[in-house]
This record gives structure tokens, C-alpha cells and sequence, in this order.
């Protein structure tokens, strides 16, 4: 919750957590007058605060961030005064494109931490100022207005603390969505320009950027004659088939379609692995920092290929995000979907697609 209260001298002040603002998922990049839009940063949201004697960093969940990243609170208490609030994405750098498990690895780092910060950086992209020098409260105020503070708080600050690109071109929009996805740009978010900072609310659009492609199915949550949600794999080159992500909850037609091509897995031979995934799946697996917990679910053999709709998070040789399940793909045998490539050989993440 969002809460602004006064000082002595009757200035208004935000108070910590603030909801952030946040965006509604479009199927297409909105085209309208008064409409801006900007890359889709993958990273962590985190709204950040100059306080007098210190900075705090507040992820969207309302997190206290701060003592993972020292190297951006560092940046932040040199070059911005005191009163200010950011709006952000945090992300971490590495060989030209974003990489999402360099933030984990700050939960997790222990007294590694400072090593890692030196090593892997942190950057602030930042594209929203809700308190200007002084703690001065500027929701209010048109996001243009916002924007022109905000680049004027950042004039002469340095590479860690960077304001995000911002355009109504759409010909700019393209070429972000065509060329900046394989650095890191999931996709596109519009605002109005003359749209006032609304926390907690979806006010603005985002469109992920997506892929069409074909996995296989190892497992299911529910049960085979009712399926849930799907759990997706691929072969590796060493012929073993690895767990690359989730589907969405499907529908009762796509439940029901997909159970008439779904089996138990086949009985194992003596000293042989009935599945070639654990049960249940490791926490690990989920990608999901804030809630590590094992999925418990139905294996199945892995004969059925589906076509799936992926947006462009791919690390590690999972889909960070949930996929959307399209239709099965009848005409495809296993052995007919693409390999599990290293990230090395297929640096884009579409997997072969």
C-alpha cells in the first residue's frame, strides 16, 4: 500500500513500500495518439529511495532489497539527492545481454556477495521518477513532465544509473522488438504521455515479444485423464530428455484434447529409470527465488509433441516465464522437435525454433 504523508512544514512525502505502477498484457503493441512506449527490461522491478542518510530498495512485492546490491545503493547516495524516489528495472549485464541469474545469485550469495557485485555490476535502468530533490511527490504529474525531471536528475550519472529509451515512433518500436530481444528486451510497454503515476493500478500496456515452436510433454499436473497444466521438455544431444518449462492452466477443450495422447510411462527395466525426471520436480527447476518449493506431478511417457507460445526469458535451458499451449502437433514424431542447444550455440534462446 501507498502512503503519502505530510512533514512538519506541510511538504508531502512518500512513505515506504509504494505499489508500483504497473502494466496489463496486450497481444499487439498499442498504436494511439499520446502514446509512448519503452523496451521491456528483464530484470527486477524495484522502486528506489534517497532517503537523507541512506538508500532503499523496494522490489514490486515490497522487499527489502537493499543489502544485495551495494553497488547500486553506492551509486545512488553519490549522485542523487536526498528526497528522491526512482522507479526501475535492475538488471545485470554480461557479454551484451541481460542475465537474470546473476540477480538471483545476489539472494543466495552470502559473504560471496560483495565478490559477485564487483564481478557482475548491477545496472538501474530507470524509467519513472515518483519524488523529485527534496521528496517533492510528483505523481500527479503527466508522465511528460516526470520524464523531463528525470532526465535532468540524471544528466552526468553514470553507466549503473541509465535512463530507459522512450519513443512514439513506431518504426523505433520494430527495431526493438527485431534487434534488442537477444540483449535482453522481453518485449515493449506503452504510456500515456499524459498519464498521471497510479500506484498498484495496471495503467499501462506491455506486449512480450513471442515465439512459436514444438516440445514434448513429460509430465502433467493433475492427473492424465485430467490434465492441469503441461510440463515441457526437449532431447539434449546426449539423447536425454531435459525439463525446459510450464504451461499455462489449460482450458477444459485443450484438457480433454490432450488427454487422448497422453500415457503412463512404460514399466522400467531391472536397474533402469522408469522417467528420466525426478518426482517431484526440485524446487530449483521453477526458477522462482520467492517461492522454492517441489512440484508434485504425473509423469507420462514422452510421445506427444505440442506446439507452445514462448516469450523470449530463456536461461539456462528453461523458459523463465509460463508458455501458452497452442494445439498438438499429430504430424511431428519426438524425434522431429529440435534439440536442446547450449546457451553457447543458440545464443537468441529460441531453441531452434
Amino acid at each position: 500500500m501507498t502512503a503519502v504523508r505530510r512533514m512538519s512544514a506541510g511538504e508531502p512525502v512518500l512513505r515506504r513500500p509504494v505499489a508500483p505502477m504497473l502494466a496489463a498484457p496486450v497481444d499487439a503493441v498499442p498504436e494511439s495518439p499520446g502514446l509512448v512506449h519503452e523496451p521491456k527490461w528483464d530484470g527486477w522491478r524495484v522502486i528506489a529511495f534517497r532517503e537523507t542518510d541512506r538508500v532503499y530498495l523496494q522490489s514490486r512485492a515490497g522487499r527489502n532489497l537493499t543489502t544485495y546490491f551495494p553497488d547500486i545503493t553506492r551509486t545512488i547516495r553519490a549522485c542523487i539527492p536526498a528526497g528522491v524516489v526512482l522507479d526501475g528495472e535492475l538488471i545485470v549485464w554480461e557479454r551484451g545481454q541481460t542475465n537474470f541469474a546473476q540477480l538471483q545469485r545476489r539472494i543466495t550469495a552470502g559473504r560471496a556477495l560483495l565478490r559477485l557485485a564487483h564481478e557482475h555490476p548491477a545496472h538501474l535502468v530507470v524509467f519513472d521518477l515518483l519524488a523529485d530533490v527534496g521528496g517533492q511527490v510528483i505523481l500527479d504529474l503527466p508522465l511528460a513532465q516526470r520524464r523531463a525531471r528525470l532526465q535532468r536528475l540524471l544528466v552526468g550519472a553514470p553507466a549503473q544509473l541509465t535512463l530507459t529509451p522512450q519513443t512514439a515512433d513506431m518504426a523505433q518500436v520494430s527495431e526493438w522488438l527485431l534487434h534488442w530481444t537477444t540483449a535482453g528486451i522481453e518485449g515493449v510497454v506503452s504510456k500515456r504521455a499524459a498519464g498521471r503515476y497510479e500506484p498498484g493500478r495496471r495503467g499501462w500496456s506491455k506486449f512480450r515479444t513471442r515465439i512459436v515452436t514444438d516440445t514434448i510433454i513429460g509430465g502433467v499436473t493433475g492427473t492424465i485423464g485430467c490434465p492441469e497444466s503441461l510440463l515441457l521438455g526437449r532431447f539434449d544431444r546426449q539423447g536425454r530428455l531435459r525439463y525446459t518449462g510450464r504451461s499455462h492452466p489449460l482450458t477444459t477443450h485443450q484438457a480433454t484434447e490432450l488427454a487422448a495422447l497422453l500415457s503412463p510411462p512404460p514399466l522400467a527395466r531391472p536397474g533402469a529409470q522408469a522417467h528420466p525426471w525426478p518426482q517431484p520436480l526440485p524446487a530449483s527447476w521453477s526458477g522462482q527465488f520467492d517461492r522454492p518449493e517441489p512440484l508434485s506431478y504425473t509423469q507420462v511417457n514422452p510421445t506427444a509433441v505440442v506446439e507452445i507460445h514462448a516469450d523470449v526469458a530463456f536461461e539456462h535451458q528453461r523458459w523463465r516465464h509460463r508458455v501458452r499451449y497452442a494445439r498438438p502437433r499429430l504430424d511431428m514424431s519426438i524425434y522431429d522437435v529440435p534439440l536442446l542447444l547450449d546457451e553457447s550455440e543458440d545464443p537468441s534462446g529460441a531453441l531452434g525454433a
